[in-house]
């Protein structure tokens, strides 16, 4: 087995907005998701999220739900760093048939992520040279979804 170690780059929460049902396509269930902003911390960067951002998400008839997402970190300094990532939520066997009724993904339930970042600013152009991995939570009732970012060592 090869040697590595994660380090702790970043935690995020973001908000969510509104949900856009596109409806059943061959891939699955497609919705789309609002993210109206969130907070950035870390050891690393600290900011906010910017309002200009979405989850494309893809509910397979699985319950797995495939998530493309793209944002902006807009850091306590000014830097803009681009962020987009895939990842997947199990919302388990009934998944796909409750998130056609409407039915959300449990409170909790674990979200994984392989987040990239994209910046020119100077002081953060080192984030585009990692390889990253996120593990996260989703809260429907409060309509936000938190992650931890590790960059893989």
């Amino acid at each position: 087995m090869h040697e590595y170690r994660l380090e702790h780059i970043l935690s995020f929460t973001a908000r969510l907005g509104e949900r856009e049902v596109i409806g059943p396509v061959p891939e699955g269930l497609r919705v789309n998701v609002e993210v109206t902003g969130g907070e950035v911390t870390g050891p690393k960067l600290a900011g906010k999220l910017r309002a200009l951002s979405g989850d494309w998400v893809t509910v397979r008839r699985d319950g797995i739900a495939i998530l493309d997402v793209r944002t902006t970190i807009e850091t306590n300094d000014g830097a803009l760093i681009y962020v987009d990532y895939s990842g997947t939520a199990d919302r388990g066997e009934d998944g796909y048939e409750r998130s056609l009724h409407g039915g959300p993904p449990a409170s909790g339930s674990p979200l994984y992520i392989s987040p990239r970042f994209h910046t020119s600013h100077p002081d953060y152009v080192w984030l585009n040279r990692l390889h990253c991995v996120g593990v996260g939570r989703v809260f429907p009732e409060r309509a936000e979804v938190s992650y931890d970012i590790y960059a893989v060592r």
